[in-house]
């Protein structure tokens, strides 16, 4: 089988959200809705008629359109909007006969879903693939009276808003559909889409949904039981207990209140009991629903920004108050608290006022998803990740269940009157002591009173796992390198925010002797929140403030040293960024044999932001990625490509995406992008054997032509226009004209060919004097400070 071209039925925010995504990994997609029963009043004023296809297809071109204008963008580059066809169900319904994949995301409602199911099962091929992203609609229900092809070919293929951005795919087969399509959709969702992907069963609202929605509601009763504010209840819910930042209410507010209540009703009409009972969504929200304060989308909900200040609804009154915080002693024991799992012990056991909202919330929670397992998963790990991927929690229920330790937990449980499933009382009965375990670097899971391997894509590489497998081979306080298998190695960073200094550089020009002798190469990656966002700026402030400039200059020169030897390194250096990979993490990359980026990197020299210029080298390996990164045929303009470099180094651009990235060119043709972030290290480990099983051999070193004194001048133009019209300070061009000089080449000839050393002298000369202007170092201490930059 093979996806080469896809259908999305549905325009909305999602249906369109699902094409970009598909657009992003390279699949020619249409894009599909009804055709308008009425005109705008621009149309009419185009006197344009119901039959004119700019009418009949003005739904999903209208999507299209605003597809460039969503933020967060749905696109990785603006160029994937050409792979995206525009049409109508009426006209263009033929065309489905073309499509390997068609994939339904119109209105929730089952009789129109199997109307449209009906039109399309005579038109499309047979073998093709046909999913619903439905939300929580019966999957079997929808395909009844279809053919059984179409039988054997469909399933549920339930998306995550935004869909670039969120890992979570639910795949919902049917009694009807053959293993192989699901086995198949699975490993396209990983490998294509870079989804994370779990089996759910036809239930209400899947898996995901199912508990998220229940864990929300659960808070909300006891907000009001329990007579907290909204503002409190957001302050402990988020990221003190591994949740994103956006915690209950703001998450509420970003998903839209219509659309959570709608999910919840779903389960409302289903289910019976007291599992009812907490999806019956409390009145003040549907009071809100009535009012129009949805959220985000229209401009308040459980949140209100007024001027610069952020007010918080008071439930009671739906009156907007001053937004509180919930500080107690089990709050700021936890902040001292190391480990995820520690601060979830200090919190919930605590008993005082956070302690007593957070048990309440979290451990009915942990209750229903154990009831649960059978009726909406195969197993935990399902559950558990659905979680991790689709509502962005550090831990899922079984994890959280472990974190917090299963005995005690459970004891209190049913001192609370939590009815403990029978099952797990059993297997704790039986001498389990927890839901996962670690062996020989494995992670094993409880089923059926044995631990059994979680399964997971061989692409998958855990640097943790290959760690207590005693991979390493060396380590110091910032790094570590670890043997991958194959004759690969890979240098990990482990300093704070994985921010370099002298440490990582030691390592690095050790790991690099030790590849040498002993590996085929050298993958320079790991698995924290970012792969670098620089330099240790702070350490580079204290020497500057203390005059140790000698010492500043040190390190400067260490690191240019070291980015040297990762270029001409006898055995190749793949880097492999994800996520921000700023400053230094971008020039670690640049001079690399070859980039393996994660499609969500975000990359740039951003040091203008902190007065500084880049000062490992990164000016001049940006310089040369422009150079080189010129189509066959195309004339080299010395000028064109230093104002271009000059542009995105100055202006701190960082793209958003890698895509991106490759359209500014931080990444030239031969680097690659993972889709699948989890799939990173395996795809830059499988460049390093590609790389060297091809013969690889190191750059021969040559020198670079430069525009020199002429070319400097001309850098200068643009920002002295900025610097008079009052955009840019005196200051922003003074760092300006350094680095303009540093990029055109110092006092030399337009055309001069000068060697690296030269380029890098002057770029340190320059990084050492602004270091020692006393607004850089304000710069700098700001950025320190208040986490974003200072224009002085």
């Amino acid at each position: 089988m093979n996806i080469k071209k896809a259908a999305v039925l549905g325009s909305g925010v999602m249906g369109s959200g699902i094409a970009a995504h598909l657009a992003n990994v390279g699949i020619p997609t249409l894009l599909l809705d009804v055709v308008p029963t009425s005109l705008t009043a621009d149309e009419e004023k185009k006197q344009l008629t119901l039959e004119d296809r700019q009418v009949r297809n003005r739904l999903s071109t209208t999507a299209l359109a605003k597809l460039t204008k969503q933020k967060p963008a749905p696109l990785t580059s603006k160029s994937s909007l050409s792979l995206i066809t525009p049409g109508n169900l009426e006209d263009h319904l033929q065309q489905l006969s073309d499509c390997d994949w068609i994939i339904e995301v119109v209105v929730e409602r089952l009789d129109i879903k199997q109307q449209l199911f009906e039109r399309i099962d005579s038109v499309r091929k047979k073998g093709s693939i046909v999913s619903s992203n439905t939300s929580g609609i019966s999957i079997h229900e929808m395909a009844k009276g279809r053919s059984e092809d179409f039988k054997a070919h469909f399933l549920g293929t339930h998306f995550f808003n935004p869909p670039r951005y969120l890992k979570l795919l639910e795949i919902i087969p049917t009694h009807d559909t053959k293993s192989e399509i699901v086995e198949y959709v699975k490993t396209f969702g990983e490998d294509v889409l870079g989804k994370g992907v779990v089996i759910a069963k036809d239930t209400p609202n899947f898996i995901a949904n199912r508990i998220g929605t229940y864990g929300l509601l659960v808070t909300v009763q006891e907000m009001l039981k329990g007579n907290y504010s909204v503002g409190e209840v957001d302050s402990v819910t988020g990221p003190l207990i591994g949740r994103p930042k956006s915690a209950t209410f703001r998450t509420l507010d970003v998903v839209g209140l219509d659309t959570f209540i709608h999910v919840a009703n779903n389960v409302f009409d289903k289910v019976e009991g007291k599992e009812k009972e907490v999806f019956d969504v409390p009145l003040f929200m549907k009071q809100m629903q009535e009012n129009g304060w949805l959220g985000s989308k229209s401009g308040q909900g459980f949140f209100l920004k007024k001027g610069k200040e952020i007010l918080e609804l008071d439930p009671s009154t739906l009156q907007y108050v001053e937004r509180k915080k919930l500080k107690t002693a089990s709050t700021e024991l936890s902040k001292q608290a190391k480990g995820l799992q520690n601060k979830m012990k200090a919190l919930i056991y605590s008993g005082d006022r956070a302690g007593q909202l957070l048990w309440n919330v979290i451990s009915p929670v942990l209750v229903y998803a154990a009831q649960l397992k059978n009726e909406i998963a195969d197993d935990i790990v399902a559950i558990d990740q659905a979680m991790k991927w689709g509502f962005g929690w550090k831990m899922g229920p079984f994890e959280t269940w472990d974190a917090i330790g299963l005995e005690k937990s459970i004891e209190k449980m049913e001192q609370s009157g939590l009815a403990v499933p029978q099952w797990v009382k059993q297997m704790q009965e039986n001498g389990f002591t927890s839901f996962y375990k670690e062996m020989e670097g494995q992670t094993l899971y409880y089923e059926d009173d044995e631990y059994k391997a979680v399964k997971e894509n061989k692409k998958v590489i855990h640097l943790s796992s290959l760690r207590s497998q005693n991979n390493v081979i060396l380590e110091n306080s910032g790094a570590s390198l670890i043997d991958l298998g194959d004759d690969v190695a890979c240098l990990q960073f482990t300093s704070p925010n994985n921010a370099i200094g002298l440490d990582i550089i030691s390592l690095l020009n050790q790991s690099l002797e030790e590849v040498n002798k002993n590996y085929k190469g050298l993958v320079i990656g790991n698995q924290g929140k970012n792969f670098c966002v620089g330099a240790n700026l702070a350490m580079i402030l204290m020497e500057a403030q203390d005059d140790n400039y000698f010492e500043i200059e040190f390190v400067i020169k260490q690191f240019q040293q070291a980015m040297m030897k990762v270029k001409y390194n006898e055995k190749p250096v793949v880097a492999a960024p994800f996520a921000m990979t700023l400053g230094g993490g971008a020039e670690i990359c640049l001079p690399s044999a070859k980039i393996q980026a994660s499609a969500e990197t975000y990359m740039g020299l951003v040091e203008v932001g902190v007065g500084l210029i880049p000062g490992g080298g990164g000016n001049k390996e940006l310089y040369i990625k422009q150079l080189n990164g010129l189509p066959n045929g195309v004339t080299l303009d010395l000028q064109q490509i230093a104002n271009k470099t000059f542009e995105t180094i100055a202006t701190a651009k960082v793209s958003t995406s890698a895509a991106e990235a490759r359209q500014l060119n931080f990444l030239n043709r031969h680097d690659g992008i993972s889709v699948n972030g989890d799939h990173l290290l395996n795809d830059a480990k499988n460049s390093i054997l590609a790389l060297h099983d091809t013969g690889y051999k190191p750059p021969v070193r040559t020198k670079i032509p430069v525009v020199g004194e002429t070319g400097y001048a001309t850098l200068l133009l643009g920002a002295q226009s900025m610097k008079y019209s009052g955009y840019i300070s005196e200051h922003d061009y003074k760092i300006a004209s350094k680095l303009a000089f540093v990029l055109a080449g110092g006092r030399v000839a337009f055309g001069s060919e000068v060697d690296e050393e030269y380029l890098l002298d002057l770029e340190r000369e320059a990084f050492l004097s602004l270091v020692g202007e006393a607004k850089s170092q304000e710069r700098m201490q700001h950025m320190l400070v208040k986490g974003k930059p200072l224009r002085n």
